[in-house]
């Protein structure tokens, strides 16, 4: 499941060297017994994130974005509601934090939902903001992993 506008068809290549790394990563590990964490696949080109918490209401969340990485998020357990909405569209609520490279984001009038299920993903890159963990329904637990793959 990829979704995405042809506007950045030749800006985010997903069958890169990074990208398969990254996937290529997934399938090697024991998803379940994965430990919260940082791990790094290739220094700061691929690393991967992974989570464990409860999911929130989306009124409880902020989009965020990020300029020097694509996120893969994958569902390891649980349910996971993700809004994703075109940077160039919002608000930011405070000025980019280049050190991190992160930044939130108001709410959004063009907004789609994405569910992820265990064993799901999507992708979501430099120009689009992402509202993760949210609820489907009531507040669940949830793991997921947050791969970081730099740009270019």
């Amino acid at each position: 499941m990829i979704a995405a506008t042809l506007d950045h068809l030749d800006t985010n290549d997903l069958t890169g060297a990074r990208f398969r790394e990254a996937f290529d990563w997934i399938a090697s590990q024991d998803l379940e017994a994965l430990t919260p964490g940082r791990h790094d696949i290739d220094g700061d080109a691929v690393f991967a994130n992974v989570f464990e918490f409860d999911t929130v209401p989306a009124d409880q969340k902020h989009y965020e974005a990020h300029r020097r990485y694509y996120d893969i998020h994958f569902l390891i357990s649980g349910q996971e509601k993700i809004g994703i909405a075109p940077v160039a569209e919002l608000e930011p609520l405070r000025e980019f934090d280049d050190e991190n490279d992160f930044c939130l984001y108001g709410e959004s009038d063009h907004a789609s939902w994405v569910v992820l299920r265990p064993g799901e993903f999507c992708v979501t890159p430099p120009e689009d903001a992402h509202k993760p963990g949210c609820a489907v329904g009531e507040p669940a637990p949830l793991k997921k992993i947050c791969l970081k793959v730099a740009v270019g």
